[in-house]
């Protein structure tokens, strides 16, 4: 039985955000007043939307894009630890869940060159149309009342492990590894034998530890708090061996 690996993508695997790092190939690197004033809450991948056909108006390149975003820095220890997953294949199955963009995540992975530590990614679609322009679209629709219109962290690891039951693949255990709002949902689907790893000072620790102090509490995982890849590469080295 394997060890089944989710990460989040911005500020947990990369230092930063890569919806906000391609601002950067504008050629002033800000936004216009209008289009940061038209985010709605729970609907920002409608937003990146229009960010992206902005940047085409612009006459950005899909090459200047590309090259902007294999600039986003990843945080400390985290190719270290990709470089570690891809060489223990046999024992670790590795996926992404974020609300970044296909496109996005292959480029900055690729440029690192860690894509083959990562099994699947689930993210927003992606693409450039015959103009130059880049397009997002959401992942899927759901049901869920706690997470954004276009992405529901749990729904997509339940549905991910449950297509890997049929397949004959089960997990001995799942580590999430995240930072964010969008990360405590998914929680709720690991277990006792789980992990749940959140970034330290980033919210989703803090959002556990209101969790962890309610008399009703749900949380089953256990937390393991990460300031560095290498935080979870000895984690990781401490159950696998």
């Amino acid at each position: 039985m394997k060890t089944l690996v989710v990460f989040d993508f911005d500020h947990t695997l990369v230092d930063d955000n890569s919806d906000t790092w391609v601002i950067k190939c504008t050629p002033e690197q800000s936004l216009p007043d209008w289009l940061t004033n038209s985010y709605q809450k729970g609907r920002w991948t409608e937003y990146m939307g229009r960010v992206m056909s902005y940047i085409g108006d612009q006459a950005v390149s899909r090459d200047t894009v590309r090259s902007v975003m294999e600039t986003v820095p990843f945080t400390d220890g985290m190719i270290e630890l990709l470089t570690f997953i891809s060489q223990n294949k046999n024992r670790v199955d590795c996926i992404i869940i974020s609300d970044s963009n296909t496109l996005f995540i292959d480029w900055i992975l690729r440029a690192a060159g860690v894509q083959s530590a990562v099994d699947c990614v689930f993210t927003n679609p992606a693409a450039f149309d015959e103009r130059g322009y880049m397009s997002v679209r959401c992942h899927h629709s759901h049901e869920c009342g706690q997470c954004p219109v276009n992405l529901c962290k749990r729904k997509v690891l339940d549905d991910f492990i449950q297509s890997q039951r049929q397949g004959g693949v089960q997990y001995q255990r799942v580590c999430y590894v995240g930072d964010g709002r969008n990360d405590l949902c998914p929680v709720k689907s690991l277990k006792e034998a789980d992990f749940v790893m959140p970034r330290k000072g980033y919210t989703l620790e803090r959002l556990l530890s209101k969790v962890a102090a309610d008399d009703n509490c749900w949380l089953r995982p256990r937390v393991v708090v990460w300031s560095s890849g290498s935080d979870i590469l000895n984690e990781m080295n401490a159950f696998l061996t």
